[in-house]
């Protein structure tokens, strides 16, 4: 296989698609004549675009995921890329958690990753070649204050893309873990902490996109294993 295999148009799925860094990730994909599958909650501030489906589902519904997910692959058998970014946070002192709160948090930023995961790396194989580029955070490097759960996800989803890339590898599937740190995004919308104002204190969407598009666009025989990425001044800025 050649270079051209991983250059030229693709169809990739991206989930979370419709804010933030999924969005971003989603447009880079689409002005670079990429065709995207692109999932998510709300597309209502979306028009339609060539080389873009939409597909509305809610992720953290695992009851309803695998038969979206089987519906997806179905209608797209041709698919070779995904970029799993969907996830959401809340933080505090782990009582302050109810089960259910923990057990949706889990849901959302970790176990839909692996359903989407399972559905699609058939595909990838079948294919010969492909892309699984996942969406974690700096959360998953180093356990934090206040982010418990949030980081046993992170932590969990780090040492399962560790185990899937050597699963995939000699089927010609490549798969990475992007960890950003602080990115301004709707993200922090409903927390009680942003980061702080200057342009340093935090990562643009549009630079997750571009590592993306870093990792899709490299010699095949190239694997970014894990890429970290950090604001050059961190700073966070609690909220009234």
């Amino acid at each position: 296989m050649d270079k051209e295999s991983h250059t030229s148009p693709r169809k990739l799925l991206v989930t979370g698609a419709s804010h933030g860094i999924g969005a971003a990730i989603t447009r880079r994909l689409l002005n670079r004549g990429h065709q995207v599958v692109a999932v998510g909650r709300d597309f209502a501030n979306w028009s339609d675009e060539d080389g873009l489906e939409k597909r509305i589902v809610d992720l953290a519904s695992l009851d309803t995921l695998p038969k979206h997910l089987e519906e997806i692959t179905a209608d797209h058998p041709d698919m070779n890329g995904a970029i799993l970014n969907a996830g959401s946070g809340r933080f505090g002192n782990i009582e302050e958690f109810s089960f259910q709160q923990i057990s949706d948090l889990v849901a959302v930023n970790l176990l839909q990753h692996l359903y989407a995961a399972r559905a699609l790396v058939p595909l990838l194989k079948q294919s010969g070649y492909g892309d699984l580029v996942v969406i974690g955070s700096e959360a998953a490097l180093t356990g934090g204050r206040k982010g418990a759960v949030y980081s046993a996800c992170k932590f969990a989803l780090r040492g399962f893309t560790q185990s899937l890339r050597s699963e995939c590898s000699s089927r010609g599937v490549r798969v990475c873990l992007i960890n950003p740190g602080m990115v301004d995004t709707d993200f922090y919308d409903k927390l009680n902490f942003k980061p702080g104002e200057l342009a340093e204190n935090a990562l643009r969407a549009e630079d997750i996109a571009d590592t993306v598009m870093l990792v899709l666009g490299s010699h095949p025989g190239t694997v970014f294993d894990e890429i970290n990425l950090n604001p050059l001044k961190k700073v966070i800025q609690f909220k009234n």
